[in-house]
Formats: C-alpha cells, structure tokens, sequence
C-alpha cells in the first residue's frame, strides 16, 4: 500500500528532523569538547582516568570514541550507530562515577539520555 504525506505528516516528520539535528549538533559539541580534553591530556581528565584505575591508555581510548561518535553524528547514514556507541560510553561513565570516581554523575546521564534520544530518533527515520 502506498501512503501518500498529508499535511500534518510531513509538518510531523520535518519537526522531527530539525529536532533531531538540534539534538545531534547539541551532543556533538558536549562529545567533542569531552573528547578532546580527554586527548589532549588536560589534568582533570588525567586524574579520573588515574583514579578509575586502568590506565591512560582507556582514557585515550574513551577519548577517541567520544571525538568519532561527535564526528559521525553528522553523517547521517552513521549517526545511530554512533548515538549507540555513544551511549555505552556514556553507561560506562555512569558506573564509573556511582562506584568509582564520585561526584554527580548527572553529566553522563544526560549525555547518555541525549544519545539514546537521538538513537530512538534515527532508528525512526531509518524505517520510512
């Protein structure tokens, strides 16, 4: 059967895609920005890393999926697979901030939140 757009459909359906890019732009930035401290070293990062104990080898690791995730986010035939990836980056940082490092893990979930919207988003627009 072919459906043809009404008009509340496409307004629906572009509403959703300007969503869904705000919300990605918004992420890449955070993911980017958390990413690159990470990378380039920046003490604080150093710290938790030395702190959760597995060496700086997994915050260059966590660094380098963070900037991927950031850059392929813009990609749309790739940017539910990095909102995934994304989001168990994110799943990790939750854990590691409850049993590990302290503080508020409040950070990562939002940007696990974020990233699972974007995830349910583009899973929607890759079905029709």
């Amino acid at each position: 059967m072919i459906q043809t757009a009404t008009p509340e459909t496409a307004a629906t359906g572009r509403v959703r895609t300007i969503t869904l890019w705000v919300l990605q732009i918004a992420a890449a930035l955070a993911f980017l920005a958390a990413g690159g401290a990470k990378l380039a070293g920046a003490g604080q990062m150093v710290a938790v890393f030395d702190k959760i104990g597995v060496g700086q080898w997994f915050r260059y690791l966590t660094g380098l999926l963070e900037v991927a995730g950031a850059i392929a986010l813009f990609i749309p035939r790739y940017a539910l697979y990095a909102a995934v990836t994304l989001m168990l980056v994110m799943a990790g940082a939750v854990f590691s901030h409850l049993t590990i490092v302290g503080g508020s893990p409040l950070p990562p979930i939002i940007l696990l939140l974020l990233s699972a919207t974007i995830a349910y988003l583009r899973n929607l627009e890759n079905r029709q």
